[in-house]
Formats: C-alpha cells, sequence, structure tokens
C-alpha cells in the first residue's frame, strides 16, 4: 500500500522560509518521480517541483526558480520542498504526489499523470 504523508506547513510572513516533507512508504523508489503540486482556492491543481528518486534530476515551476529547492534523503524515503522568499501568491495547500515512469520518460507537469497523493498541507504567507 502507497502513502505519502507531508508535513510542515504553516503561517509565515512575506520573505520569510518554510520547509516542507513528504515521507513516502510502498514505493519502488528508484521507478519514481516524487513531485510538489499546489492548490490555491479556485484555482487549478499545479506544478511547483519535482525529483527523480533515481539520478536526482530537478524540475522546476518558473514561477518558484530560485526560490525553491527540492531534494530527497533516500535513507528516510523522504522528499523535501525548501521554500525560501515566499509571497503572498505562494499560498496554497502543497500536496506530495508519485509518479511511476521510464528512466527515459520525461518528467510530467500533468496533476493527471501522478499515480498516488498526499492528504495536503497548507502553507499561508501573510503581506
Amino acid at each position: 500500500q502507497v502513502e505519502l504523508v507531508e508535513s510542515g506547513g504553516g503561517l509565515v510572513q512575506a520573505g520569510g522560509s518554510l520547509r516542507l516533507s513528504c515521507t513516502a512508504s510502498g514505493l519502488f523508489f528508484s521507478s519514481y518521480v516524487l513531485g510538489w503540486f499546489r492548490q490555491a482556492p479556485g484555482r487549478e491543481r499545479e506544478f511547483v517541483a519535482a525529483v527523480r528518486w533515481s539520478g536526482g534530476g530537478t524540475y522546476y515551476a518558473d514561477s518558484v526558480k530560485g526560490r525553491f529547492t527540492i531534494s530527497r534523503d533516500g535513507a528516510k524515503n523522504t522528499v523535501y520542498l525548501q521554500m525560501n522568499s515566499l509571497k503572498p501568491e505562494d499560498t496554497a495547500v502543497y500536496y506530495c504526489a508519485a509518479d511511476h515512469v521510464l528512466p527515459v520518460e520525461a518528467v510530467s507537469h500533468l496533476p493527471n499523470d501522478y499515480d498516488y497523493w498526499g492528504q495536503g498541507t497548507q502553507v499561508t504567507v501573510s503581506s
């Protein structure tokens, strides 16, 4: 049984930082991409960042490049999203997701391509 559990959300002032964690279980990790998505009220779920478990390649949405960093810890089966220089427009529920991919397959930015999802964690950035 696959399970993704997020933590680390909260309330922070603009310009501040938060680190989100996603601990995964039940996956054959080397075949997966782990990603972060977010969804603000009234908006569609959007891609934030992703990391290939095998190889460690990272991918970012243009809106977070240079501010957010995704990383993984194999020993802890955990993916992190370090968010710096937060802006009010970063306010959303952040979701961890896993996508089974082939080694030559491109990393998807589409939520529908991801197979497993966490329950989400709220991030609120005040101005």
